[in-house]
């Protein structure tokens, strides 16, 4: 390669592929769960996540669906930073000693009702720290879990399809009142 065609790479026009969005099942799946969503509250769905001592591979598939790529909030799912504003807590890690009272706090923090919603296998009690002695066990030892999403870690296509899946079980317990 020559100067020149380095000085060209450097100070030349960028070529990039353009980015498409080509997840036909995650936009399919996001539009029911909007009209869930929609359905079932009426507005957003505000999710705060509590890592409860996880290794951050569900935190980071979370952190995607917040990403451009996936920009899971044109669907209604909105994460908050408060307890005080969520409808739901998303579990994520197994539960260690140390976090137990954090979780706890937590949750009696949230306004009610309120559901938790277990992700990831450790949060769900399979996952590989299980029987750890610095762990007291999966998020439902400690907190009442409404709804499981497994995986090592569930993709944000399958945290969807779950959040999908716990707006029709909210909806039938609402129809059973």
């Amino acid at each position: 390669m020559s100067l020149s065609q380095i000085i060209g790479n450097i100070l030349g026009p960028k070529r990039a592929a353009a980015l498409v969005f080509n997840e036909s099942e995650f936009e399919k799946i996001g539009l029911e769960l909007k009209g869930e969503i929609d359905r079932v509250f009426g507005r957003s769905l505000a999710i705060r996540e509590l890592d409860t001592g996880s290794d951050n591979a569900v935190e980071i598939e979370l952190n995607n669906l917040g990403t451009p790529y996936y920009d899971v909030e044109r669907f209604g799912v909105c994460f908050v930073a408060s307890p005080r504003h969520a409808d739901v807590i998303i579990v994520t890690g197994a539960v260690t000693l140390n976090m137990a009272e954090a979780a706890r706090k937590t949750y009696e923090a949230m306004p009610q009702p309120g559901w938790v919603i277990a992700v990831g296998d450790d949060a769900c009690g399979t996952g590989l720290v299980r029987d750890s002695y610095a762990v007291l066990g999966a998020a439902d030892k400690i907190l009442p879990v409404d709804f499981k999403i497994p995986g090592n870690p569930p993709t944000p296509t399958d945290i969807i399809r779950g959040l999908l899946a716990f707006m029709t079980t909210i909806l039938s317990q609402k129809k059973k009142r």
